[in-house]
């Protein structure tokens, strides 16, 4: 099959295509006959050896951590869904490739397009993970840094669900798709303190920091210490004393197949920028340049 790899770390001209092995499913595995893959920033860290610390990587390696396409073997002990069904979920084995093996997933609504549906796991499963750890409720505002991306769209939009008001920040060609996703926009960089101040005179109750470009120390000032601030970007919290939220993810198909119901329905705005596969050194290069509006993804043919 033909896949995405990289044999040594390094920038996104490490990528290249490989023909490699159809991988089998083991217990509890599909194999999915992948149609749309979710590319996410951590990718690209992954492939620069960034992550090498916390997350090592066997090379060669694939790429892609979700995907979204049609179930095409099954492993033993698998009875939630059957060869022909169109899901979504995470992948095991790297999803920039025509085929590979997930665990989790979910049915795709008919009404859910490949590339929307490969949007969504990452980032509904972070966007939510984050919101519960700050435990965001009805009444409170809460500071979003750089959430015009991928997870910062579902964010908001989860987050103004509960009953909370969002203050987000983005560039300024952003700014009126925060607006339209519900958020009160304002841009980041010098006087953000002051800026969010005139916004929410009575301070802001929680901080999600999805940008990791030095925003902490100022949401410790907005916050008056370090209590209620999450961080899933910026290496340099722990430093700081600042929850650092890039683990164990909690892969849930039940609540990934209500997510996906609500963005078939139109309950759930996405917004997605697709690549072939054949282009993903591409899209890897504007995802490590950060700016993205909404999901970058890549089409497999």
């Amino acid at each position: 099959m033909k896949a995405i790899q990289f044999d040594r770390f390094g920038g996104p001209e490490v990528l290249h295509e490989a023909d490699i092995e159809v991988p089998r499913p083991g217990p509890g595995q599909v194999r999915v006959r992948v149609k749309a893959a979710g590319l996410n920033a951590v990718d690209g860290k992954i492939r620069s050896g960034m992550m090498e610390a916390v997350r090592p990587t066997a090379l060669p390696a694939v790429p892609g951590g979700e995907l979204a396409g049609v179930v095409d073997a099954l492993g033993e002990g698998v009875l939630e869904v059957q060869v022909g069904d169109e899901v979504l979920g995470w992948s095991d084995t790297g999803s920039y490739a025509q085929y590979a093996l997930a665990t989790t997933v979910a049915v795709k609504p008919a009404d859910l397009d490949w590339q929307h549906a490969a949007a969504l796991p990452v980032a509904s499963e972070t966007a939510e993970r984050v919101l519960n750890l700050l435990g965001v409720a009805a009444g409170e505002t809460v500071l979003m840094h750089g959430a015009s991306g991928a997870v910062g769209t579902v964010a908001i939009q989860l987050a103004t669900a509960r009953g909370a008001r969002v203050i987000a920040t983005a560039g300024a060609a952003n700014q009126d798709y925060l607006t339209a996703l519900g958020a009160t926009a304002t841009l980041y960089g010098e006087g953000l303190v002051e800026r969010v101040q005139a916004l929410a005179p009575d301070g802001v109750d929680a901080v999600f920091d999805l940008a990791g470009k030095g925003a902490l120390e100022d949401s410790i000032a907005l916050r008056g210490g370090t209590e209620r601030i999450v961080t899933i970007a910026d290496f340099g919290a722990r430093q700081l004393g600042i929850t650092f939220s890039q683990g164990s993810p909690q892969r849930s198909a039940v609540r990934l197949a209500a997510v996906a119901q609500d963005a078939a329905t139109g309950k759930l705005v996405t917004t997605v920028t697709a690549y072939p596969l054949d282009q993903a050194a591409t899209a890897q290069q504007v995802s490590d340049a950060g700016h993205v509006r909404g999901k970058l993804v890549l089409t497999v043919d």
